[in-house]
This record gives structure tokens, sequence and C-alpha cells, in this order.
């Protein structure tokens, strides 16, 4: 079997150059490249397609085709479209739908090779993989990452702001790209069934796809890197726990360092609602008791004496925990320290398991959650928000603790929960990442979407993108913004 991923945006080598520096680079090129290096081990042909660059600036990009992580089973294809240049990936409308697929046609036929499918990612990609299925007579999946709707509901677009975030984001075209993807894809693959019934039936998307139809929704969470998030201790975590120790010693009382830990490490975001469980630590004695609080920062030395180098919205947030730990004198039951990169928090997690520590998110709303699984396979028990995606990744808190997170009293209760049945919710935490949430297991979800397809499929009409398609669209979105 050969499967196609169609990526138009960041690009694909063998170094993950720009991953995290750039916005095109971001977690979609992650999940991409372990799904498809999870399929190649299982024996499948895998061909990422992307754009190729002949740009003095991005050099990484100028090859025609190349092996992908040393796994002789998947290949990075690029294909020119939109000149050589590097352009964003809301500069790429105008090429897809001809140069891109042409380009993809002509190579395939250049090879004289066969597609048995093609899974799509991101609005640019469905509207690629909607046109090739038919052009190839072949099923496609649909995988948004993300949806247009939920990030103008995020930015505030109205009526009358929408000309500007129009300008800035072409969100009409990515609409009735995921539109079209939704609608003609075999299925649409989600992380959760939130994201299925909660995004999905946004009214952007009216009409597009039935929400309650389960043939056109899987459920496919993505995994853990296992070989980085690993409980096994090991040699290299004795550095890390010296590093560790160094932050610990300066911060909290000498008689409490052999206390458990509650450990913070979600990205400083209103979102994430790091204040929440400050105020729970905060007015629970017991708590105090049992337990010390770690919040882990990014590039921020010494919290307690300098923060300026955060952004406004890090500083706020920084600002409001500091007057909790002044109002109900933390000191020396709290300690914030930098950690960089994912191997050493993979580590931390190991060097705070060994002190029966436990991991929160109390979220005011997580669509999906992976940083909690990570800290689960990692060896901490996960005390996580109701709210989304995290109440499935625990079961309902069969594998964790489930909290409201705008009740401190209740997130006292759960991490109290947590770290006095450290034993058992370690142990399930990584039993339920080790059936469920593999990245071989996501491309085994995806192996067995397409399979289904295969054996049953009907053929899907032409569906091509119009100007006359996009301006209806723009009247309709702009008279709900209206409602």
């Amino acid at each position: 079997m050969r499967i196609a991923f169609i990526n138009p945006q960041g690009n694909f080598d063998n170094n993950d150059s720009y991953w995290t520096q750039h916005p095109d680079f971001g977690g979609q090129l992650v999940y991409v490249k372990e799904v498809a290096l999870a399929l190649g081990e299982m024996g499948i042909k895998v061909d990422i397609i992307t754009r190729k660059i002949v740009d003095d600036k991005w050099p990484e990009f100028s090859k025609d085709v190349e092996i992908y992580h040393g796994n002789e089973n998947v290949r990075v294809v690029r294909i020119p479209f939109g000149g050589d240049k590097f352009l964003p990936k809301e500069e790429l409308w105008p090429y897809l739908a001809n140069e891109f697929v042409v380009g993809i046609v002509e190579f395939y036929k250049k090879e004289n090779k066969k597609l048995d499918a093609i899974t799509t990612h991101y609005a640019d990609g469905g509207l690629v993989g909607a046109i090739l299925s038919n052009i190839f007579d072949v099923p496609f999946t649909f995988t948004a990452h993300s949806l247009g709707a939920q990030k103008m509901d995020k930015l505030g677009v109205n009526k009358d702001n929408f000309e500007e975030f129009e300008k800035r984001f072409n969100f009409s075209k990515r609409i009735f790209a995921e539109r079209i993807a939704m609608n003609r894809s075999c299925v649409n693959i989600v992380s959760t069934e939130q994201e299925r019934f909660n995004q999905y039936s946004h009214k952007y998307y009216t009409g597009a796809v039935d929400v309650n139809d389960d043939r056109k929704f899987k459920v496919v969470p993505p995994g853990v890197n296992t070989k980085v998030f690993t409980y096994e201790y090991s040699e290299e975590d004795d550095k890390t726990k010296e590093y560790i120790d160094k932050y610990l010693r300066r911060d909290i009382d000498e008689d409490r360092l052999n206390l458990q830990y509650v450990v913070l490490s979600s990205r400083f975001d209103k979102k994430k609602n790091h204040k929440g469980a400050v105020l729970a630590f905060a007015k629970n004695k017991k708590l105090q008791e049992m337990a010390n609080l770690v919040i882990v920062l990014r590039n921020v030395e010494n919290a307690f004496e300098d923060y300026s180098n955060l952004n406004a919205e890090e500083k706020e947030i920084m600002d409001e925990i500091m007057a909790i730990i002044k109002e109900y004198n933390l000191y020396g039951k709290v300690s914030m320290f930098p950690i960089n990169g994912q191997k050493q928090l993979a580590s931390a997690y190991r060097v705070f398991s060994r002190l029966r520590s436990v991991f929160c998110l109390t979220a005011l709303y997580e669509p999906f959650g992976l940083a909690p699984i990570e800290a689960m396979y990692a060896g901490l028990p996960a005390v996580v928000t109701k709210n989304g995606g995290t109440l499935e990744t625990v079961d309902r808190g069969r594998y964790g603790v489930v909290v409201d997170p705008e009740d401190p009293e209740d997130i006292a209760e759960g991490l109290i929960k947590a770290l006095n049945n450290f034993e058992m919710y370690k142990k399930l935490g990584i039993e339920r990442v080790e059936s469920k949430y593999t990245w071989r297991a996501t491309a085994k979800g995806y192996l067995d979407a397409i399979n289904e397809a295969l054996k049953d499929r009907e053929k899907i009409e032409n569906y091509y993108y119009t100007r006359e398609g996009e301006e209806i669209l723009i009247k309709k979105m702009k008279d709900v913004m209206g409602e």
C-alpha cells in the first residue's frame, strides 16, 4: 500500500529544521512526521508531499525527493509551486488547486506509481486532497488540526473588522477549503469526541458535514513520543536531578525538600489557568502540608527576583501568581525555574516521579491535552480539567483525577487524592498511554479508516474551489456575524 500525506505548508527535512521557530513549523508537522514514520515501520509506503523551495534562506527544502529519518518506506516529495521563494501558508492559496495538484499528478505519472489512499492535513491539504481524490479515484481522509472558525472566534472577528482579518489570514478561503474537505473526505479524523461535536458543529460549517453521522468521523488521538517521555529512569536523569535540586534548595524550605510536589508545566497562557492551581494550593493547608508547588517556566531564571523578559500576557499571569504567594505567604513552598526542551522536561518528570509527585493542568478549556499524557507516561499521575478533551484522556477519571478548574476547593481535593494514591494512578496512567496514546496506535487508527474506506466507498463527485463559491461563503459568514 502507498499513502500520500498532503501537507503543503511548513516543510520536512531530516533535521526538522525551523520547528517551533516559525508559525508554519508547529505541532502539525510533528504529528505528520510521527504518523508517517509509524506507518512506514508497519510496512506501508508513505509519501509526505509538500512544497519545493529554492531559496538561499531556506536551503533545506530544495531536493525533489529524499528518504525521511532513515525509514526506507517514507519519502518527502517536494513539488514546486508558487515560485521558488518561501511563502507563509496564508499566501499559498492561489497555487494549490492548479500548480500543486498538476505537479503531484505529473510526479506519479512520471514514476508510474499508483496511490492507494490520501491523507490530508489542515485546510490547504484538504482542498488539494479533495481534487486529487477525484483524479486518482482513491479515498482521502481529512485531519484539520485546527479549524478556522475557532480561530476567528478567538481573535474576535466580527462584521466591523472582518476585512482586516480576511486580508491577513484569508479566512474565507480557509473555511471554504475546510467545508470542501470535511464534506468530501471518506472520514474526518479527530482527536476527541469533543472536537467532533463542538468544533465541527460551528455555524460556519452548517451544511458541510453532519456531526451525528458516525460514518464521517473517527476519533484517532495523537500519540506520545514514548522514546522521550518514558517512565524508565536513566543515568542521564541524574544530571537533571542535580539541575532541579539547585533550584529547589534555592526556593524551598529545607525541612520541606523531601515532600511530594505538584508540577505545573503548561505554557504561560491565561486559558491554562495557572492562577487557579496556585490559588487552590494557597487556600488548602492540608495540601501544603503534603506537597510543594513547582511551576516550570521558559527563559526565567528566578521569577522571585525578575521576570521582565516575559511578554505582556505572561507578566500579567505572573503578577497574579506573585500576589497570591505574597497574600498567603507561600514563600518556601513554591519553586519556579526554567526547563529547556522536551528531553529535559521528560527527564524532569521522571525526577519528580521519584518524589511521588503529580502533574496538574487546570486549564479553563483544553481541546485535547497532549501534555497530561506525556507526563503520565513519564511517571506522573495527572490531575486535569474537566473541560475539553482531557476528560476523554483519563476516561472520565478512571486513569487520572478530574477537577473543576474554576473551583479551588475541588482542585485541592483532586490533588490530595492523586498524591495519596500516587502508585495506583502512576500505574494506571502508564497503562492508559500504552493502550491508546502511542504513535503506532495513531497510525493504526489511520490505517483502519483507510482500509474501511477502500472496502466500501462511493465515487465522489467533483467539488472544486471557485471564486463564486467563496463570495457566497463570505456573504453567509457576514450574515451569521450580524446575528
